[in-house]
């Protein structure tokens, strides 16, 4: 039988005041229950919010060397629990096993770096006008912060948010996505386990509307961080935004690889369908538009479809090249799209069907799907599908290219595939995405310099990850003293 597990509010495993729950099943095997969760409402989010509002002064004062100690413990900890987590991971999120150690990996490296960079805040001595003069800044923390996560990196992201905002000296609420809150939960765990004082950190499940959105409209929450659609991170923006709590938002994307005669068009195929098919597609920087030049694109369109009727694909925990979908809506909004991108007119040249027989009986696959024939204008080449499904649009030239890669309301990940070096320095300058890559897949982040995104995929405030992320869990305080 499966576990039940709490809410963790003010350093205690607590049920929800609702007495609800909400289950979690393995979407490769949907008979099988991974766990059960507390339906949280209003009154655990402001138990929550009221905990880490009271602890914030004491965490704040804590020296940073100490708090970073307390991080590095988390990650050692997290470590020593890889395997395990890792196998938690795929029951629960569907990635393939290679997927969700890298993704576990990711989270220990997290908190071992931003444990380190503890030692590193504090602020700057500047040169005063006057004399007897002394003039600084002082980074102090922004307050209490609330956190909300997706699915789809359900333990990297928390990471990448949790850890930035501790070593800062704030506490915080996380809310983590319904479909797979059980990393978050493993974090938590560590965290206790490394000593973490009561309050600093506290965990909330349940959904949206009756966790999310209480969560950011609390008065005593000064920053809010949020990952997930555009369409819900732009009404978190505008609720934050309300009483002049500083917000960061990443959402979608609808993220291009441009192709160009000059490179070698398997390598290209390899790049493109990394990018497209892995993590089933289920990444705001997936690859979702191959613009391939004229002079290739026949040759391309045909290696595609060879590399993607050649994706094994399986449970997660065989770790085959894919695994399923997240849950039975997001498979469903996939399977649409692809009904979608035929009645517009484009070729569907393979892929696109929900798969039942055998192993695929009670999980949620499909098929990963190529689309040639694609106008810039559908709307498969617009809309964000969040799934495995690639549309290649012609270009006549790289002018062509850059206008069609920049000509939609995201601007998150983009790469290009070229050996002419002007054509890659002219695609770095002007590409429209907050991540531009050279010969490189667009999914894949280093976890210590800034990610964010342009137009609809980021409020564009605030990035995340390495000195970004703390600059965001900060502010900035400026002394002149005179003696």
């Amino acid at each position: 039988m499966a576990s039940s597990y709490k809410n963790f509010v003010n350093g205690q495993w607590v049920e929800s005041e609702t007495n609800s729950t909400f289950e979690v099943r393995n979407p490769a095997q949907t008979d099988e229950l991974v766990g059960e969760y507390q339906d949280s409402g209003l009154a655990d989010v402001e138990a929550a919010v009221e905990a880490a509002a009271d602890a914030q002064d004491d965490w704040a004062g804590t020296p940073g060397p100490e708090r970073g100690d307390l991080l590095k413990r988390v990650g050692t900890l997290l470590e020593q629990r890889k395997d395990e987590t890792t196998e938690a991971l795929v029951r629960e999120e569907g990635k393939t096993r290679a997927e969700a150690a890298g993704e576990v990996q990711r989270a220990i490296d997290i908190f071992a770096y931003y444990g380190q960079k503890t030692r590193d805040l504090g602020g700057t001595v500047k040169s005063a006008s006057g004399r007897n003069t002394e003039l600084a800044t002082r980074q102090e923390p922004l307050g209490t912060v609330a956190l909300v996560t997706p699915w789809n990196y359900p333990i990297a992201i928390p990471a990448w948010k949790l850890a930035p905002a501790l070593a800062a000296g704030n506490t915080a609420v996380v809310k983590p996505a319904s479909a797979a809150p059980g990393m978050a939960r493993v974090l938590f765990e560590c965290l206790e386990e490394a000593g973490l004082p009561d309050g600093v950190a506290n965990l909330v499940t349940g959904s949206g509307s009756n966790v999310g959105t209480p969560l950011v409209e609390n008065q005593a929450i000064d920053g809010v961080s949020f990952t997930g659609s555009t369409a819900v991170g732009t009404q978190v923006a505008q609720t934050a935004t309300d009483d002049l709590k500083r917000v960061q938002c990443e959402m979608g994307g609808k993220n291009p690889t441009v192709v160009m005669p000059s490179a070698d068009v398997n390598e290209a195929v390899e790049i493109v369908g990394q990018g497209a098919f892995g993590t089933t597609g289920q990444s705001c920087t997936a690859a979702s538009r191959a613009i391939v030049h004229d002079q290739i694109y026949d040759e391309f369109v045909d290696a595609m479809v060879e590399y993607a009727e050649s994706v094994e694909i399986g449970p997660g925990l065989d770790d085959p090249d894919m695994g399923p979908h997240v849950t039975e809506s997001e498979l469903q909004s996939t399977l649409e799209y692809v009904e979608i991108g035929q009645d517009e007119g484009a070729t569907l040249e393979t892929g696109g069907e929900r798969l039942t027989d055998g192993e695929y009986a009670d999980g949620y696959y499909v098929e990963p799907a190529v689309f040639s024939d694609v106008d810039n204008e559908m709307r498969i080449a617009q809309e964000e599908v969040f799934g495995p499904v690639l549309a290649v649009i012609r270009a006549n030239d790289f002018e062509d290219a850059l206008s069609l890669a920049n000509d939609v309301d995201y601007g998150l990940s983009a790469s290009i595939v070229t050996q002419d070096t002007t054509e890659a320095n002219e695609f770095l300058d002007r590409i429209e995405a907050g991540v531009a890559k050279v010969n490189e897949k667009t999914t894949g982040l280093e976890l210590h310099v800034p990610f964010g995104g342009y137009k609809n995929s980021s409020t564009n405030t605030y990035r995340e990850q390495g000195d970004a992320g703390l600059d965001f869990f900060t502010t900035t305080k400026t002394i002149y003293r005179n003696y």
